[in-house]
């Protein structure tokens, strides 16, 4: 390992969605930072890849996701303004589902979070959902929570503007550059990367690999699994041709009926809607190139950001700039408790187990957004 001065105040692993951001938020601090992507700008093997994603206020998941979405928007229309660029397109948002249905109740669970954070919001039936948008045909005993907020991300513009704008702060970005291993010098604090290029140092090391956390990590493996998440585009009949656009005709959707749950957005950069299910069975897949590393929770250089379990996208505005802040101080002002690692949560127990082995019991500092709560 490289002694002296680390080349790098910050390394960040990974510069896809969160990674990207993590980029900006550091470099616009002034700090000397590093991006590494083993692919390309934007690539599409990576779980940011395509044009679009959802991004909504009225979280049926949990109520403590708002404050973070709130922040999210600033940065998502900083951003924008920062690279003069168009990333977020307003669409409205719809969470619906039949109003006895049994058990989890996502209708009931967006309007719990609208009204607890004062949200701008509707109910609206499923009839008076149709009436307003002629692209929706529900059943008649739907409910809904319409909200004008929700809207569309244009996901692979979004991580290029992020590295554009982290490179007018003084970033350096390096794709085509595979990580092959990583280790902590504990007597000098700091980071060596080694890479199928050479070796670089520094003081503090951002992972956001995400499908590729599990190998960069080996104490993730028994809580990540990664999964392939299938989406389909679906050409539209229907009188008006504008039924379907975003021009405030279409609002983005979730979609729960007995069975499943299902999300969807209007035409946009792509030739039909967009629509895909959560949650699909039966999809895991091998992991990526094995690398190899062991980590103690003792080692404050290294701040983990994964999985995000196909919900997290929306947040990378976010949390980049808690990334960043985890990384030059250590803590943030951001309410994260919640999306922590935790041994209360099924299978995390083990991978706790693991990060203690060979050191002290303290909880380390990684985060991870938990597919249910």
């Amino acid at each position: 390992m490289a002694k002296g001065k680390p080349q790098y105040d910050a390394i960040v692993i990974g510069v896809g969605g969160m990674g990207s951001a993590a980029l900006y938020q550091l470099a616009r601090r002034g700090t000397k930072v590093l991006g590494i992507e083993q692919y390309g700008v934007a690539h599409n093997l990576g779980s940011s890849h395509g044009i679009s994603r959802i991004i909504r206020l009225a979280y049926h998941e949990d109520p403590a996701y708002v404050p973070l979405l709130k922040r999210a928007y600033e940065l998502w229309q900083q951003l924008e303004q920062e690279t003069k660029q168009d990333l977020l397109c307003i669409t409205g948002s719809i969470d619906t589902n039949r109003g006895d249905i049994e058990g989890y109740n996502g209708f009931k669970n967006a309007l719990l979070s609208a009204k607890q954070h004062n949200l701008e919001h509707e109910v609206l039936t499923g009839e008076q959902v149709n009436a307003r948008f002629p692209g929706y045909n529900l059943p008649s005993d739907f409910m809904a929570v319409y909200q004008p907020q929700g809207g569309i991300l244009a996901s692979e513009l979004c991580i290029a503007a992020h590295i554009q704008a982290a490179q007018s702060n003084g970033a350096q970005f390096q794709s085509g550059e595979k990580v092959e291993s990583w280790e902590v010098d504990s007597s000098s604090g700091t980071v060596t990367v080694f890479t199928d290029r050479g070796q670089y140092t520094a003081s503090k090391l951002v992972l956001t690999a995400g499908a590729w956390m599990p190998d960069i990590m080996p104490e993730l493996q028994s809580a990540l699994v990664v999964e392939r998440q299938v989406i389909g585009w679906f050409s539209v009949k229907h009188p008006d041709p504008n039924c379907c656009t975003p021009s405030g005709k279409f609002p983005v959707f979730l979609l729960q009926d007995e069975k499943d749950c299902w999300y969807g957005f209007p035409q946009y950069g792509h030739n039909g809607l967009k629509i895909g299910k959560f949650d699909r069975e039966d999809n895991a897949v091998a992991h990526p190139s094995q690398l190899e590393r062991r980590v103690l929770p003792q080692d404050e250089q290294v701040v983990v950001c994964s999985a995000c379990s196909g919900h997290g996208y929306k947040f990378c505005s976010v949390m980049g700039e808690v990334l960043a802040d985890l990384a030059l101080s250590g803590n943030t002002h951001h309410d994260i408790e919640f999306i922590r690692f935790n041994k209360a949560r099924p299978g995390q127990k083990e991978m706790m187990h693991a990060f203690h082995q060979g050191g002290a019991p303290v909880d380390p500092a990684p985060i991870t957004f938990p597919s249910k709560l």
